[in-house]
């Protein structure tokens, strides 16, 4: 793939790129400033958010960890 191709991509990657770090700050503020999750500590699901940062560990932490208000 050369630059030329890449350029054709950067309309579709730039929102999905910045929706994912949106969506990754969102959790990670909700991670730490909440004190009681479904399932976890606060140190496993900041791992689980960082490490699975490709929408994966946040959605995790919405549907496993996230303790309802």
């Amino acid at each position: 793939m050369n630059l030329d191709q890449i350029k054709d991509y950067l309309p579709l990657l730039i929102p999905i790129v910045v929706i994912q770090f949106i969506l990754l700050a969102y959790v990670l503020v909700h991670i730490n400033t909440h004190k009681s999750y479904k399932r976890g500590t606060r140190t496993m699901w900041n791992i689980i958010a960082i490490v699975g940062m490709n929408y994966v560990g946040p959605i995790l932490y919405f549907l496993l960890g996230k303790e309802e208000d």
